[in-house]
């Protein structure tokens, strides 16, 4: 953090009256004032409406520059991860703050492969969920009852029970989110294997089946591997901030792990590769015209959205588009893959870059546009996109839960509110009630 003392203070003037606000400033150089003793010395609150404008804390962890396309991993840049890391390493740089050495690392990972298995009769869960749920509901649901199959680290405040959580987290997520999979389709469940990596044998239990060897493809390997280090973390977004919010109750990583898992499943966050899909699908049962859907796209009186295109914080592109972009031409070129949707996702990306709108107003193609191809290409279902992304996104949640509980300085998330209701009024017994309004 950069010195402060430096910084005059912001003056703020309410109603004939001066404040001072004593100012932040980041080590990039982000500025801000604090604003937590507003309230009690002028009376005001702020409104800040989806907190675009509001830092709830201070973070070590990411740093991102929407106008400049820069996404950083405790400063490392995320194209040098994407080309030189693996998932495991990029884990253990954002919940430890520093990149392994090779001893930590295999400690680390150790000791996630040795937690791989789920608890049998943990298992027996899954036979009580629909066959047809979502997988994001069976996962969340899961990882909120491993909190009362492992009741021995729920204390936040212990080192030990955090970390052994941590273990059990990053291990056993992907053999839930496979075995979700596994349910819905009726096949049976694949125990996990240990003498895989990380992403092998995610892939396994998802295809393998009894009756036959499964032998995991190494681009497809490649390519889940990158998609994971990309979603590893992005600041403080929706369910990241569900995360920091249930925590700093002093809830355990179980309980507010399974909260993040909620908060992705929305269609405006994590849901986003999924709505890509089924865009695609919906253009391809209309005859596939992308110039079409570009107009309507542009068209204000049409309810239409192109889905996959512009980002909320990035207002150039997306690092990590560009990245994945590449890939995606790779993962199609070797696997061969002939599928219309694919074909419709590169026709409709070249009509849009093409058009002057698109350009002008800066919407190029985002992560979840080209996630939504990978994953369509590594026959991973349109329902379980959510649950990559989930994967992904596990080690951003645990460092931020982390790096919140060991901070010192939390508080219990309490946002306040502009109360906009009636004013005090009288209770009125029923029977003096006017008449109850029957619709029609």
């Amino acid at each position: 953090m950069s010195d402060d003392t430096k910084l005059k203070p912001v003056k703020v003037e309410i109603e004939g009256k001066q404040f001072e606000f004593p100012v932040v400033r980041g080590s990039e150089n982000e500025k801000g004032f604090d604003i937590s003793k507003l309230r009690d010395q002028t009376g005001y609150i702020t409104i800040d409406n989806g907190y675009a404008n509001t830092s709830s804390c201070q973070s070590a962890i990411t740093f991102l520059d929407g106008e400049k396309g820069v996404l950083r991993y405790r400063g490392i840049p995320i194209e040098q991860l994407a080309s030189q890391s693996n998932f495991l390493e990029v884990s253990y740089l954002l919940i430890y703050g520093h990149l392994p050495t090779r001893v930590e690392l295999d400690a680390f990972t150790k000791g996630v492969t040795q937690h791989t298995l789920v608890r049998e009769d943990l298992v027996k869960l899954y036979d009580g969920f629909p066959r047809d749920a979502h997988p994001m509901a069976v996962l969340s649901s899961i990882v909120c009852a491993m909190s009362t199959f492992y009741q021995d680290s729920l204390d936040p405040t212990n080192k030990d029970q955090v970390e052994i959580s941590i273990h059990r987290l990053m291990a056993k997520i992907p053999t839930i989110a496979a075995y979700a999979y596994k349910t819905s389709i009726g096949q049976p469940r694949i125990y996990p294997r240990n003498d895989l990596d990380y992403c092998s044998n995610f892939l396994h239990m998802m295809f393998a089946v009894p009756t036959e060897p499964y032998h995991v493809p190494k681009e497809v390997v490649e390519a889940l591997n990158l998609l994971l280090i990309l979603h590893a973390d992005h600041e403080q977004n929706c369910s990241t901030s569900t995360v920091r919010l249930i925590g700093s109750s002093a809830a355990n990583l179980f309980a507010s792990i399974s909260g993040g898992i909620c908060a992705l499943w929305g269609p405006l966050h994590g849901g986003a590769n999924q709505a890509v899909m089924e865009m695609l699908a919906d253009i391809h049962r209309d005859g596939g015209d992308v110039n079409k859907y570009v107009r309507l796209a542009k068209d204000k009186t049409s309810s239409f959205k192109l889905m996959g295109f512009g980002h909320r914080v990035y207002k150039n592109f997306d690092p990590r588009a560009a990245i994945i972009k590449k890939a995606c031409d790779k993962v199609l070129a070797r696997m061969g893959v002939n599928n219309p949707l694919l074909e419709i996702a590169k026709r409709l990306e070249e009509a849009a870059l093409k058009d002057q709108y698109f350009i002008d107003k800066k919407l190029y193609p985002n992560v979840d546009f080209y996630s939504g191809i990978i994953y369509s290409a590594l026959n991973i279902p349109v329902n379980m996109f959510t649950v990559m992304f989930a994967l992904g996104r596990l080690p951003g949640w645990i460092a931020h839960w982390k790096e919140m509980n060991e901070g010192g300085a939390t508080k219990i998330g309490r946002p306040r509110q502009i109360y906009t209701g009636p004013q005090t009024t009288e209770y009125v017994p029923i029977n003096q009630r006017g008449k109850l309004k029957v619709a029609a």
